[in-house]
Formats: structure tokens, C-alpha cells, sequence
């Protein structure tokens, strides 16, 4: 499953958007959200002023270049296998005499 990164996209996003976006439990999102909140990734929030208090999170600045880094790693491991699975084309593996 492909989900847009809903807090790598908007500045915050409310707590139910992204469960609802990740498909995951409650319980299952609050968990992560600690871990990420506990190393710097992220800000959990609750303002209060209404009859309904909503959670928010957003990405900090270090979770920020985290995600980008992040990306940028999968999109060289991407390009490294294209590049692999267009150089073997069925010749064969490297080194062999088959082909």
C-alpha cells in the first residue's frame, strides 16, 4: 500500500487524518508517534479551547531531514536496481560466460 506522507506534506495534520491515511489503530499510531516524538521527529499536541479535544502532530525540523534522507536513500536504492536489472538484461551475471 502507497500512502501519501500526510505530515511530510501539510504542516500538521490531525491524529484521525493520519491513521485514516495509514490504515493503522489508534493504539498502533499513538505508539509510533511516541517513538518519533521521544527521538526528535515530531510534536504531538492537544490544544484545548473546545468541547472536543484533537490531537495534532507535525514533522519538526530534524524529522524533516530525517524523511528526506530517508527518501532520497530509497530513490538511490531504486535507481541502483533499475540500473542492475537493465545491465544484466538476461546476458547473465557479470563475470560469467553465459550470454
Amino acid at each position: 500500500m502507497m500512502e501519501t506522507p500526510v505530515l511530510a506534506t501539510s504542516r500538521e495534520a490531525e491524529f484521525s487524518t493520519v491513521r485514516d491515511a495509514l490504515g493503522v489503530a489508534d493504539s498502533v499510531l499513538s505508539k509510533h508517534l511516541k517513538v518519533l516524538a521521544d527521538a526528535g521527529y515530531v510534536t504531538v499536541t492537544k490544544p484545548r479551547g473546545s468541547s472536543r479535544v484533537r490531537t495534532w502532530t507535525a514533522l519538526t525540523r530534524a524529522g524533516r531531514r530525517a524523511y528526506e534522507s530517508h527518501l532520497a536513500y530509497l530513490q538511490q536504492l531504486v535507481a541502483h536496481a533499475a540500473r542492475s536489472t537493465t545491465r544484466d538484461d538476461g546476458q547473465g551475471a557479470p563475470g560469467t560466460d553465459a550470454g
